[in-house]
């Protein structure tokens, strides 16, 4: 089958592997679509360090299951369409036994650490399949992925109606959090330094808009979510925090990088600060937001490519000329 390979840092092809074979519980998809997030930029460039090499990358995506393996539950059928959640919990290390899959001593992920779905067909556990709705497009599907991520978030740090969020990010993810936080009753503010995506926060709700933090003249918030990773990003938005404020490490930094807060601050005004790591028991709920309409899918998808231009399609990502940007495997090479 043809899939794009990343054989080391740097170094990035679409070429030929063989087909994958489900072990046991397990299900090989047809990948309808799949999608390219931050981390697929990291991976490709060498800076997420579970990753090993060479390597099929692509966890947000979602397809047609086509052969089953041995133990397989009967509620799965050849035919069925599906998104798929790209964790691979352990199941027996202490976070995982506490509840904490995500925080796993063992952790893996489709596409992250072990093959994933910028292929013809990729093999995953049954177990980690959700069912879609007839009315759910394979571009619809493959954005649950991130939408739960986001979900995770909003539950870690928590949402009062009315409060004031400010989200710091206007890409995929910022906008799906924008939407979350306002479902939540949240009156939202969004910062990005790409002006041209601003006016996609403000149709799709935001309360306010602007290319800096700088430019909101002190405004205070009762709560923040970085969507960015950026290190001055993070420290402009724990600035913009009332005394009692929350704010949300969403966005993925690289490993090295560092920030600088006030430890006074956080001691004298009670600032919370939480991350959120990937997804944690928030697939099923992300699904039936999409598939019901609750988060605008239509608003986030910018860019289809085949397989073939991968590559490019990286690039497009790694531009900030579209949001998010999606791989179609089936799709013509043209």
């Amino acid at each position: 089958m043809r899939a794009a390979i990343v054989d080391r840092p740097g170094e990035i092809r679409v070429g030929e592997v063989p087909d994958p074979k489900p072990g046991e519980r397990q299900v090989v998809i047809k990948v309808g679509a799949c999608g390219i997030c931050g981390t697929d930029l990291h991976i490709a460039d060498g800076h997420f360090p579970p990753t090993p090499y060479p390597i099929v990358p692509g966890h947000e995506f979602a397809g047609e299951i086509v052969e089953l393996g041995a133990d397989v539950p009967g509620e799965w059928r050849i035919g069925d369409r599906v998104a798929v959640d790209p964790s691979l919990f352990c199941g027996y290390c202490t976070p995982c036994r506490s509840g904490h899959g995500n925080l796993c001593a063992n952790w893996n992920a489709t596409g992250d650490t072990v093959n994933g779905a910028f292929a013809e067909y990729v093999a995953v556990p049954a177990a980690t399949c959700y069912r879609m709705p007839d009315t759910m497009t394979w571009e619809q599907g493959a954005l649950v992925e991130p939408v739960s991520c986001a979900v995770h978030g909003v539950r870690k740090i928590g949402v009062e109606a009315g409060e004031r969020f400010l989200v710091v990010g206007a890409g995929t993810m910022g906008l799906i959090m924008q939407q979350l936080l306002q479902r939540a009753g949240a009156r939202v503010t969004v910062v990005d330094r790409n002006a041209d995506r601003l006016p996609r926060a403000t149709r799709l709700g935001a309360e306010a808009v602007a290319s800096d933090v700088a430019e909101l003249n002190g405004e205070k918030f009762d709560a923040a979510a970085d969507c960015t990773g950026a290190a001055p990003a993070i420290e402009a938005a724990f600035d913009s925090l009332r005394r009692g404020g929350r704010l949300l490490i969403f966005g993925v930094a690289p490993a090295e990088a560092r920030v600088a807060l006030s430890p006074f601050r956080i001691y004298n005004d009670e600032i919370t600060v939480v991350g959120s790591m990937a997804v944690l028991n928030s697939f099923g709920t992300a699904l039936d937001l999409v598939a019901n309409g609750a988060v605008d899918t239509g608003a986030l998808l910018t860019d289809t490519l085949p397989l073939e231009r991968y590559p490019e399609a990286l690039d497009l990502m790694r531009s900030g000329a579209g949001l998010k940007v999606q791989v179609l495997p089936g799709a013509s090479g043209a």
